[in-house]
């Protein structure tokens, strides 16, 4: 039996899953994936947004907000293999998703592993290379300066990277929402995704596999994943549709809401209408 709302958990075979499941039970799936260091609430403004018409699910990665993992040792990889076993799990046979940042990498791992799982897919603040030498070092370094100095310390540098400055003074209830969810991380479970990000292979060499539809956004002043790498996602990607998002940087879907939620819902409308997907598809207009 289903059971829908916030914070549900169910185990899988070495974690403790904690997902929000909210719409109707048949209708298409939804599923978000949170980037780092976040958890599954930085999606709260857009499940709100579909949850009428769709199965909407976001949840927390391993390690990551009140999903527990029974193991120290992560990686992408394993991510990807947790999406899936989560949709067994709640007898979900393909779904739609969408991927922020690492959200994003474990999308297209999962992707290329798991091809008949999914019916479109959503990027956003994401890429498909892998770490240079020279940024696996970064991360290192930077794994070492939140063992010594803390999280709050970590969070506090993140914020100016996450958000334009403008978010500073407009938006502060998203910025101290975003710094809690760093902060409610463990120093290990930060450290430990840190690894598997520095340690994720590249995804750009099977872009040109993708065969579903896909949407791509980016903060027109993302800087950690720049609207250029959003553009190498693009040409890779047979008919993929990219929206640069203004007003935005890492986390678009926080700082320029109603475009963000606009392309969402008119891609997801799409894809509805034209996979014949429900019967209470909305019929998509183009712009």
């Amino acid at each position: 039996m289903r059971v829908s709302g916030e914070n549900i958990k169910i185990e899988g075979k070495d974690m403790t899953f904690c997902y929000n499941d909210f719409g109707p039970l048949h209708a298409p799936t939804v599923i978000f994936i949170h980037g780092f260091p976040f958890n599954k609430s930085m999606w709260d403004l857009q499940t709100e947004l579909l949850r009428s018409n769709y199965r909407v699910i976001a949840y927390d990665v391993r390690g990551h907000g009140c999903s527990q993992s029974k193991r120290a040792d992560v990686s992408i990889d394993l991510f990807a293999d947790d999406l899936v076993e989560l949709m067994d799990l709640l007898k979900i046979e393909r779904a739609m998703i969408c991927g922020l940042s690492m959200g994003g990498y474990i999308a297209l791992n999962a992707l290329e592993k798991y091809p008949n799982r999914f019916n479109a897919l959503i990027l956003s603040g994401t890429q498909c290379i892998a770490d240079t030498e020279e940024v696996r070092k970064q991360r290192s370094d930077l794994m070492e300066k939140i063992r010594s100095e803390g999280v709050e310390s970590y969070a506090d540098e993140s914020l100016k990277k996450l958000f334009t400055a403008t978010s500073f003074t407009n938006r502060k209830e998203e910025v101290r929402a975003v710094r809690k969810m760093i902060t409610d991380n463990s120093v290990e479970s930060l450290c430990n995704t840190l690894q598997a990000l520095a340690l994720r292979k590249e995804t750009c060499s099977r872009l040109s596999e993708i065969n579903i539809q896909t949407l791509i956004l980016v903060g027109s002043e993302d800087k950690i994943t720049p609207p250029s790498e959003a553009e190498v996602l693009h040409f890779n990607i047979k008919d993929s549709e990219l929206y640069k998002i203004e007003y935005a940087a890492h986390l678009a879907n926080l700082e320029n809401t109603h475009e963000f939620n606009e392309r969402i819902k008119n891609f997801v409308e799409k894809v509805c209408v034209m996979q014949n997907l429900s019967k209470h598809c909305v019929e998509h207009k183009d712009e």
